[in-house]
């Protein structure tokens, strides 16, 4: 197996997230997070649409990460978004980060928006 050193250019992966927190670049984000490849700050969940709704045009997904389990989102909250041309994907955080990391990785117009495990 040949193995090949991922590259996120100036894009900031998730680096590891634990109960009630994620870590960006070395930096530890306590409760929700919002990350786009040139953005990290905290996000306090579904009823925080405004940077998301923001992000129309510069993003065509937004991984929605559920907390520990996977859960669907609410529909006011995926409404919005689809309306403005961003579809959702909506799984647990951890999966969420993994997939936010490889598609950022190729350069995809993604965010995630997560909530603590």
């Amino acid at each position: 197996m040949q193995f090949h050193e991922v590259k996120y250019d100036s894009a900031q992966p998730v680096d590891g997230y634990g109960p009630g927190f994620f870590r960006v670049a070395g930096d530890v984000i306590q409760g929700g997070i919002l990350l786009t490849e040139d953005t990290v700050k905290s996000w306090s969940g579904p009823d925080d649409l405004a940077p998301l709704l923001a992000m129309a045009g510069r993003i065509d997904v937004l991984f929605f990460g559920t907390g520990a389990d996977p859960a669907h989102p609410p529909a006011a909250f995926r409404e919005a978004l689809e309306e403005v041309g961003i579809g959702v994907e909506a799984m647990a955080s951890a999966p969420a980060c993994r997939t936010y990391n490889v598609l950022v990785a190729e350069g995809r117009r993604i965010a995630l928006a997560a909530l603590p495990v």
